[in-house]
């Protein structure tokens, strides 16, 4: 071999070990400088054969100059005598330039008459699979745009903390797909029903959702139908806690009682909600933490049929009134279905918040999930056993997005309840107050109707 020929196989070897190790240790600068300019330009000029192939074209009536007899279209062969003539021809979408993102790029198409954002969540996947991408999520944010985000790579196969949100009942919780913090914001979305199997990744999310909180100016609630398993370890941090299923009833007149108390407070000082109160008299918010959801409305025999029919009115009644009285719900659970009565689908049309981690049963992701994007139901199944945390999220607004939980482990919930400890309020000093106060159905109507909500404020 000469010289020149190993000095060349030396550099290419060089620059390939270079592009390999950039890539490898500042992604985001190798793909900004090199993989997304490459990218763009490639998705740029093969947008027509990938609309062709995805059946995102339309036929229209072109002119077209020929200078032979036979001209081959995308119709097939045409055969004619004149060389200026009128075909059909398949016009494609118009792109805009492919723009750069965290994990890949997104670009805005102009929609053709008689498409609608739908047909092209509907060939998404083809979509990805044409340009050989992670997945491709589509978004309408005005009409006639769509605009197809792809992410070349799965963000959620390792998750980084982001800083811990300082905002009174905001949690960050983990990632989502786009690369944004996954957050649980209450003063937004007051009720959460959290769904998933053992091992999903359920229980590791309200350990976030205790060190989270733990730090703020809350009160703390559990239900836990393991017999105390769960939250006991926590009780620290815990105002009250119900291990069985007389004690939730209890505890659940007590939350209905508090509820009771803060209306008649609102309605003497003739605010909407306690956030409209003045800072010296707002009562401390509540978060309610219930897990294994369906054990309330389970009957072994008729002789729990009363006790489970007082359970399921209680809880409901505080799902609808809870969020004007700062009391919050974030209920868990394996399995959820309309098996378990009319009570649980009534809670869960109060529970704007859908978390659906992977399930043994496709009823509980339907339950979870099903009166939104179809697409999110199939997500929701084809969550891998090998991924705990991740699940598909019904955000705040309005989309659904796969996310995946930051890693807590028992004992940092466990030092994170001792360690605010002293910030846990009395549940005596909480619901002490008048509950002779009777409250009419006008009185029910005036904070159930849409007309009566407020914006509330962003900040506690």
């Amino acid at each position: 071999m000469s010289d020149s020929f190993l000095i060349t196989l030396g550099v290419l070897a060089a620059s390939a070990a270079g592009l390999w190790a950039w890539r490898r240790w500042h992604y985001r600068s190798f793909w900004l400088c090199l993989g997304y300019p490459l990218t763009a330009i490639t998705v740029r000029f093969t947008w027509r054969k990938v609309a062709l192939g995805c059946g995102l074209t339309k036929k229209r009536q072109r002119f077209w100059f020929t200078t032979v007899p036979g001209l081959v279209a995308s119709t097939g062969v045409v055969r004619v005598k004149r060389k200026f003539q009128r075909i059909a021809v398949d016009t494609k979408p118009w792109m805009w330039f492919p723009l750069p993102t965290r994990y890949g790029w997104r670009v805005t198409l102009h929609l053709l008459e008689g498409q609608i954002p739908d047909d092209y969540a509907q060939v998404a996947e083809r979509l990805a699979h044409s340009w050989g991408v992670h997945a491709v999520r589509v978004s309408s944010p005005r009409p006639g745009r769509v605009v197809l985000a792809a992410t070349i790579r799965d963000p959620l196969v390792r998750v980084d903390r982001f800083p811990v949100s300082t905002e009174l009942l905001k949690v960050t919780v983990g990632r989502l797909e786009t690369g944004k913090p996954w957050i649980i914001d209450f003063r937004t979305v007051p009720h959460w029903l959290n769904a998933g199997a053992t091992q999903s990744g359920k229980s590791n999310l309200a350990n976030a959702l205790i060190v989270g909180l733990s730090s703020q100016p809350v009160a703390l609630v559990g239900f836990d139908l393991k017999g105390g398993v769960e939250f006991t370890p926590y009780g620290s941090r815990l105002s009250a806690l119900a291990t069985s299923r007389a004690e939730c009833v209890g505890l659940l007149d007590d939350l209905v009682g508090l509820m009771v108390d803060r209306m008649t407070a609102c309605r003497a000082a003739g605010a909407r909600n306690i956030w409209q109160l003045p800072d010296d008299r707002r009562p401390v918010p509540v978060v309610v933490l219930v897990d294994e959801l369906a054990e309330l409305y389970l009957m072994a025999d008729k002789s729990e049929k009363d006790e489970i029919a007082k359970t399921s009115t209680a809880l409901l009644r505080v799902a609808q009134l809870g969020r004007a009285f700062g009391i919050y719900l974030f209920c868990c659970g394996q399995r959820i279905d309309s098996d378990l009565g009319p009570g649980v689908t009534a809670l869960r049309a109060q529970c704007s918040g859908r978390i659906c981690h992977r399930v043994n049963d496709p009823e509980t992701a339907t339950m979870t999930l099903g009166d939104l994007d179809p697409a999110a139901l199939v997500s929701a199944r084809a969550i891998a056993s090998e991924t705990p945390g991740v699940a598909i999220v019904a955000s705040q607004d309005g989309q659904w997005y796969r996310a995946r939980s930051f890693y807590v482990s028992e004992a940092a919930a466990e030092h994170a309840a001792r360690m605010y400890a002293d910030l846990t309020p009395s549940w005596t000093e909480i619901t002490t107050g008048d509950h002779s106060a009777e409250v009419t159905d006008a009185d029910l109507a005036q904070f159930l109707t849409p007309d009566s909500v407020v914006p509330e404020p962003r900040k506690g």
